[in-house]
């Protein structure tokens, strides 16, 4: 019988059931509907609406249900719809007809947006750590390997030469920032939607703060409607998924590169590889794929959401039973390329050869050169015509900036009309402070800012995420 069925007078069309049912995604919160519940009965002893006995007998039943899901010993019936009906109507067949008391004062409206709050504040938790996990991953490779010197690149062009452990903190002040939306979406979904009812709130004297601190909520929602209907806090939930994930996108598209032998930084361990049915050579990156290729999954589930959201009248409307699908699978999206990259990143091998020689290439020290000159008190307009013609020199020469020769330094100085670019030209020595600007350790130097990837500011950055994951 359907817990529903009394204001109709056939079944509804067995295509109508299929159609509608959600048992099969929504028993993912049996154990947040049961604790809701648990609540929900002891609000209503506390109400004057049970007696001690009844509040006992439910309280008692939940709680071997609990234990039943956890052992996955419950069988889920289809044709009662949902998680919240199979529960109960499985509690009353281990307690009987006081579990029709079950749900006094309650809608499965305020019920559902209970139990998708509590189920998403668990899985926030678990991302964070998971989050966490990734950090700890990034900040040890990069006190094992972070003094490998990287070719710095903007438009995919070779730039200014970084330490690798600059780089790799990059990634930790993004998923820095991950965790601090992840809280502040935690901050707003922690507030209890129960006895909110179907939609104009419950018909009985119900505490609903108390209920609320049972299940560790910070309040209650402070308006009926919006609490069966909003889903604001899902949508938050899956722009943090989503940006986290372009996160991990970014970096796993830069190990897909650096793992090709063409590059040759890094080589990523045999357990963290596949290969090729047809081609024995291959060695594939495929975790960093396939996490690029979930980002788009997850992109898609908050677009989705905001698509199911746009157009509903208040209040609850069945088209938010479509919200769980997308933000379940964008959660374990998430939670799994976390995990996986961790593993990825921990495992790396850097050659630290040929990052620096690629550092090399493409006078990525061309901008400390240029910066030399302005503290020698030449504009920096000036300085930087001054060597772009020494890359434009050199270049044709087939050498580095770090092999100029005086001549060819004092002729670019010369040819500019600036006083102090001309008298540097003539100063003795002033070769040799150029090519040692030019040198790839000149430049890593030059950068000694707060962010800066000067080796001594970079230990500092490396040390204070490495006190902070400790602690």
């Amino acid at each position: 019988m359907r817990l529903w069925g009394g204001r109709f007078g056939e079944d509804n069309d067995a295509r109508v059931a299929d159609f509608t049912r959600s048992v099969e995604i929504d028993a993912e919160l049996a154990l947040d509907d049961l604790r809701g519940s648990v609540a929900h009965v002891r609000g209503l002893g506390r109400a004057g609406l049970l007696t001690d006995d009844e509040v006992g007998r439910l309280v008692t039943g939940l709680e071997g249900l609990a234990g039943e899901v956890e052992a996955g010993t419950l069988e889920w019936d289809p044709a009662l719809e949902d998680v919240h009906m199979n529960l109960e109507s499985a509690l009353a067949e281990r307690i009987g007809p006081v579990a029709g008391k079950l749900h006094t004062g309650r809608s499965r409206n305020d019920q559902v947006a209970t139990d998708i709050r509590l189920w998403l504040r668990r899985a926030i938790d678990r991302l964070d750590a998971a989050i966490l996990e990734m950090e700890r991953a990034l900040v040890g490779l990069a006190e094992r390997d972070g003094d490998a010197i990287l070719p710095g690149t903007t438009h995919i062009q070779p730039a200014q030469p970084v330490l690798l452990a600059h780089h790799l903190l990059a990634y930790v002040e993004m998923l820095e920032r991950d965790r601090g939306r992840l809280a502040d979406a935690r901050r707003r979904a922690n507030v209890s939607p129960l006895g909110s009812g179907a939609l104009a709130g419950a018909g009985y004297p119900i505490d609903r703060e108390a209920v609320a601190a049972e299940l560790e909520f910070d309040g209650v929602t402070a308006n009926s409607l919006d609490a069966v209907s909003d889903r604001d806090f899902v949508v938050e939930a899956l722009a943090a998924a989503a940006v986290g994930m372009v996160h991990l996108s970014r970096l796993a598209e830069e190990i897909t590169w650096w793992s090709n032998p063409r590059f040759g930084f890094v080589r990523v361990a045999d357990a963290f590889s596949t290969g090729s049915s047809m081609m024995p050579n291959k060695r594939n990156p495929d975790p960093a794929e396939l996490v690029r290729g979930k980002t788009a999954r997850v992109i898609g589930a908050l677009t989705a959401v905001l698509v199911i959201l746009k157009g509903l009248p208040l209040a609850y409307q069945r088209d938010l039973q479509e919200d769980k699908p997308p933000l379940f699978g964008a959660i374990a999206a998430w939670e799994g390329s976390l995990g996986v990259m961790a593993g990825l990143i921990t495992t790396l091998a850097v050659d630290r050869e040929r990052m620096r020689a690629a550092a090399g290439e493409g006078y990525t020290t061309a901008t400390a050169v240029a910066d030399a000159l302005v503290r020698r008190g030449v504009p920096f307009r000036v300085a930087h015509h001054v060597v772009g013609s020494l890359v434009a020199q050199a270049e044709g020469e087939g050498i580095g900036l770090e092999a100029m020769p005086d001549a060819m330094i004092g002729g670019a100085l010369a040819a500019v009309d600036d006083e102090t670019a001309r008298g540097l030209a003539a100063e003795n020595g002033i070769g040799d402070q150029i090519r040692q600007a030019a040198s790839i350790e000149g430049a890593l130097e030059t950068c000694d800012v707060i962010g800066g990837t000067a080796p001594r500011r970079v230990a500092e950055a490396l040390a204070a995420a490495r006190s902070r994951l400790s602690g």
